[in-house]
């Protein structure tokens, strides 16, 4: 006999794709008398927890829904429940139930079905956009729809790395720009510093993009997937339009890191607390010129290392006159130790808005990735 967490399962599997909070709500009312179910997702700026219903926006970072988002666990308070909506490291949201059982069983049967309601909407979302409507606080400029679309997401855990990305100004990002893809043994992530301006910059960031997932699924080495997506961008512009990036490919068994350098975004490590840059040998951005040959560099990283990569528009960020610079970035990234790396992507945005005071004017990115050792 299947229990409550299978059959909330079964039914989000066989639900509508726009009615999936709604037939879940159903099967939850039936086994554990819950009156009241809402589905609450993050927004682009990774600031606000947007209502898929009539609901408030929630922006309080002591309110329960977003200590239930941060710390990724069940947050029961007044008799309301509180639980992460996600999958495979992937944070959505949180979904709230009322009255919520306080039977610790029951909690997890729900944290289960909130689980399979993350596994869902990923697997639903591209066919409709009821979820993705509900996820901005306003509207997406065309150059910011194009780039999010091409995003493999913003946050991926395995059991030997946790990764994350965001870009910034969310709402009206260009060119900047990450992807990544592992296979249980390696793991490829490229960091794109885009140029130019709207639909533009953001249609090169696309075909370069796409020109190294061709390059990467067909088996090429590190240095190839360059030269090919440099060929691609060089075919079509004639060297009149290039952008810089970083590629790289982890061994998850030994940490052993492979770089390639195209005019790229800065790549710095957190070692025991201290943050240092990485030496890179810099060369030619893609497109650039015609037949450009890439070399790989190699460097081994340590249990537990934490590496940014982060855009031009990190550090020339201005606030009135004063620039961010490297000095209040490396003193703000050996803060984020403690943090997963979602949480110190957000905080290191957070705090450019802040010193800006605002949303930044220039595309920034940042991608943080935790290698935490070769697992059994």
């Amino acid at each position: 006999m299947s229990g409550p967490a299978d059959r909330a399962r079964r039914v989000l599997i066989e639900a509508p794709a726009d009615l999936l909070l709604d037939r879940l709500g159903d099967e939850l009312a039936r086994d554990f008398g819950i009156t009241e179910i809402e589905l609450y997702q993050v927004d682009y700026r990774l600031s606000v927890l947007l209502p898929l219903g009539d609901g408030e926006p929630l922006t309080g970072p002591g309110h329960p829904a977003w200590r239930c988002f941060d710390h990724q666990e069940p947050i029961v308070a007044s008799g309301v429940g509180w639980f992460p909506v996600g999958m495979r490291g992937e944070r959505r949201g949180v979904l709230r139930l009322a009255p919520a059982p306080a039977d610790s069983d029951a909690v997890d049967q729900l944290a289960a079905a909130a689980t399979a309601l993350g596994h869902e909407l990923a697997a639903v979302s591209a066919g409709t956009d009821v979820y993705r409507a509900a996820r901005r606080a306003r509207r997406l400029t065309l150059a910011a729809e194009m780039q999010w679309e091409l995003l493999p997401g913003r946050s991926r855990v395995r059991p030997s790395f946790s990764l994350a990305g965001q870009l910034e100004p969310a709402y009206a990002v260009r060119g900047d720009s990450f992807d990544w893809s592992d296979d249980g043994h390696r793991l490829w992530l490229s960091t794109i510093n885009g140029t130019g301006e709207g639909v533009a910059a953001s249609m090169l960031t696309s075909l370069a993009t796409h020109a190294l997932r061709n390059a990467r699924r067909g088996g090429l080495t590190l240095a190839d997937q360059a030269a090919l997506a440099d060929q691609a961008i060089y075919a079509l512009h004639g060297g009149e339009q290039h952008l810089s990036a970083l590629l790289m490919e982890l061994d998850l068994a030994s940490g052993r890191l492979t770089v390639v350098d195209a005019g790229s975004p800065r790549l710095l490590r957190l070692r025991d607390g201290e943050v240092a840059e990485q030496v890179l040998e810099k060369q030619f951005p893609l497109g650039m010129f015609e037949g450009t040959d890439y070399q790989e560099q190699h460097f081994d990283l340590r249990r537990d290392d934490r590496l940014f990569v982060v855009s031009d528009g990190v550090i020339d960020a201005t606030g009135g006159d004063v620039r961010y610079g490297e000095t209040a970035l490396d003193r703000f990234l050996r803060r984020t130790g403690p943090m997963a790396p979602l949480d110190a992507v957000r905080s290191l945005i957070g705090d450019l808005r802040a010193f800006v005071a605002g949303d930044l004017i220039d595309d920034a990115v940042v991608v943080c990735l935790d290698w935490t050792g070769p697992q059994p």
